[in-house]
């Protein structure tokens, strides 16, 4: 019995990766969605988005996205005033609006964070995990993966400041997609 389920275990985590194997690459247009913001009224991505948008997953509980939170912090203050729109989203169906609203604010961010219920956006652009970013130019995806190369320690690359960077002198990302590491996103489990 157990040799005719190896297949059948060993197909699970595949089958699962193409399920969300979908998503927004590079090159492709943003499209439109929507979120809550955690008093709960409704806001459009063409309502937060601009010529340079990140669009960065976030979580309260993950310890990867916690230890990003002060680099999440810097980088709004860098380059929001260089006119780089921000949209942090929270789409762990675990973590309530009144949760994310608190973290948002023990954390001093001076950013919102906004709710995707059901995790509809994280389905439709692909987000896997926290933090995991998207960086839009002029409407179409420049870079996706990674903040930087560490958890924890010394940063060796510092991969969304270079691709921000990049993107803001009218250049191209010398690598416009790395892979994000973190905690999963807790999906919705489907019906």
């Amino acid at each position: 019995m157990l040799r005719r389920s190896l297949p059948v275990l060993f197909a699970l985590p595949l089958l699962a990766g193409a399920l969300f194997a979908g998503g927004l690459k590079v090159g492709d247009a943003a499209p439109e969605f929507d979120l809550k913001a955690v008093d709960g009224s409704a806001v459009r991505y063409s309502q937060l988005s601009g010529d340079v948008t990140v669009i960065a997953f976030i979580a309260t509980e993950c310890p990867v996205s916690n230890n990003y939170n002060d680099r999440m912090k810097a980088l709004y203050n860098d380059y929001h005033a260089k006119g780089v729109k921000f949209i942090f989203i929270n789409s762990n169906n675990t973590e309530p609006a009144a949760a994310v609203k608190e973290h948002a604010a023990s954390h001093g961010f001076a950013f919102q964070v906004y709710k995707d219920p059901g995790n509809v956006v994280a389905d439709q652009l692909g987000a896997q995990v926290t933090p995991e970013v998207f960086l839009v130019k002029s409407g179409k995806v420049a870079y996706h993966g990674r903040i930087d190369d560490a958890q924890k320690g010394e940063i060796k690359d510092h991969s969304l400041r270079n691709a921000l960077d990049a993107v803001l002198h009218g250049h191209t990302p010398e690598r416009a997609e790395l892979k994000a590491f973190g905690c999963t996103i807790k999906r919705v489990k489907a019906s």
